[in-house]
């Protein structure tokens, strides 16, 4: 029998190969070129989406932060209820009557209420203590824990370190989770202080202590603003040693500027920081080395710190702002009669240095805002609006 044979176009002709194919089990792979191709688009995509990925990721710690703050905020007008709208502070208001000098105030005057931590699962507290003169009975001793009851020290070997790095002290923290060691005092990026203290936050003790390692809190407030205003005041500096109401914290109200008077702050230099380690500290406060004591908020020209401002409201402020505003508010009181200190921070305490100014980043940053703002809680550490 003739068979008749089915003419095709192209089109039937690569059915009939793929059909071969198919019958053999021979498949076509990707070529070389192909393969490369794939990659490459793959390559560019990640290259494209990582930068937004980790903008994305920074941009949610530093809202973690902004959050902290802002939960502080409540604490801090909390404490101000029930001690009639004053500022935190650890010290003594009549410190200065002895000048300063904590033996001669625990031996004449009175024993101070001790700078608690918490209590341990173990039924032990833990603290600051002080155990002279009135307050025999307790450890510790004037020499080794005076300082963290003052705002900051001038002078000594606890220069510059203070109650203001301890927000998370059991007199504060009974406004906030009654826990030294929460979440709420520790910004996610403050990888260096963060490493210390993480380990503890799954306990339940108000305080509590491995022997290994401790951290401060990456916030503090602005000692400037703890001490009355006439320490730091525009017609000079005044030690609060020689103030008989040097100590005494002024009330919240009395913010002249409360939307530009920086109130709470990251201490480390977080949003866009150069690295972790400062290596410029050989020997750093408290005896931290320079293998673990962070970069300062004031370090970096580009050190941005998540803020709380007087009027409660946070926000990112950048260290530049507060250097130019500095200069100009230096600049326009060039001429005021009996005013000392014309910028919006003091030099006298510390000189042009300022807070640790010599061990900053780079050349270009120079300030000491919120912790030596002049006028302490009436003055302010940016003016605002250019």
């Amino acid at each position: 029998m003739r068979r008749t044979r089915v003419l095709g176009g192209v089109g039937s002709g690569e059915r009939v190969d793929a059909t071969k194919s198919r019958a053999t089990g021979i498949s076509r792979g990707f070529t070389i070129v192909e393969l490369l191709v794939v990659i490459s688009i793959i390559a560019l995509l990640i290259a494209i989406l990582l930068p937004a990925i980790g903008k994305a990721r920074d941009a949610a710690l530093v809202t973690q932060s902004l959050g902290n703050l802002r939960n502080l905020g409540a604490a801090n007008a909390a404490y101000g209820a029930d001690w009639n709208d004053r500022q935190f502070t650890a010290c003594p208001d009549d410190a200065g009557l002895v000048n300063g000098n904590c033996v001669t105030y625990t031996t004449t005057i009175a024993c101070p209420p001790q700078q608690l931590l918490g209590w341990a699962a173990n039924g032990a507290m833990w603290g600051y203590f002080i155990g002279t003169g009135k307050c025999a009975g307790f450890p510790g001793s004037c020499a080794e824990n005076w300082a963290v009851y003052k705002p900051i020290t001038f002078g000594g070997v606890d220069d510059k370190f203070g109650s203001f790095r301890l927000p998370n002290v059991k007199s504060f923290t009974g406004y906030v989770n009654n826990k030294y060691y929460d979440p709420v005092f520790w910004a996610p990026k403050d990888k260096i202080s963060m490493a210390g203290a993480e380990k503890y936050f799954m306990f339940p003790d108000q305080f509590t202590w491995d022997g290994s390692s401790s951290a401060f809190s990456t916030y503090c407030w602005s000692p400037a603003a703890m001490w009355a205003p006439e320490v730091l005041s525009d017609k000079g500096f005044k030690n609060p040693d020689t103030l008989p109401g040097g100590y005494r914290s002024p009330a919240v109200g009395q913010a002249r500027y409360p939307d530009i008077k920086t109130r709470m702050l990251e201490h480390a230099w977080l949003q866009n920081a150069e690295s972790n380690v400062n290596p410029n500290f050989s020997q750093g406060p408290n005896g931290a080395t320079g293998q673990s004591e962070p970069w300062y908020f004031n370090h970096g020209y580009n050190s941005a710190p998540a803020t709380l401002f007087f009027d409660g409201h946070i926000s990112i402020m950048a260290v530049a702002d507060a250097m130019e505003s500095d200069t100009r508010a230096k600049g326009n009181n060039a001429n005021v009669p009996g005013m000392v200190e014309k910028g919006l921070w003091h030099r006298q305490p510390w000189g042009a240095d300022g807070y640790f100014g010599a061990q900053s980043y780079d050349f270009l940053v120079g300030t000491s805002y919120h912790i030596l703002t002049t006028n302490g809680i009436l003055g302010r550490d940016t003016i605002g609006a250019k």
